[in-house]
């Protein structure tokens, strides 16, 4: 099972947001540039890198995202107490 995992994200204050940047995504654009332009999370400056991160260090909605959604497939809106995320799993270990 896997216990870490590398993900991107955009975090966004609606969920009408988050959708729009999911159709953005669809039609192929680039996660990191979006995340760049539309995140409040400080991780927008290295495209929504999050880095490595254990299985239970971030907050339980996310943390089921990314430990059961498909890799490197954009996955959202979920919603957290910090807003709407989507997320995009580099790898799981």
């Amino acid at each position: 099972m896997a216990r870490t995992a590398s993900a991107l994200h955009i975090l966004v204050k609606t969920e009408a947001q988050a959708l729009d940047i999911m159709k953005q995504l669809a039609a192929g654009a680039d996660f990191q540039q979006l995340a760049k332009k539309y995140s409040t999370c400080p991780s927008k400056k290295r495209g929504g890198d999050l880095g490595e991160f254990q299985k239970g260090d971030m907050v339980a909605p996310f943390d089921k995202a990314v430990f059961s959604c498909e890799l490197l497939q954009p996955v959202g809106p979920v919603r957290t107490r910090f807003g709407y995320h989507i997320i995009k799993v580099l790898y799981r270990s």
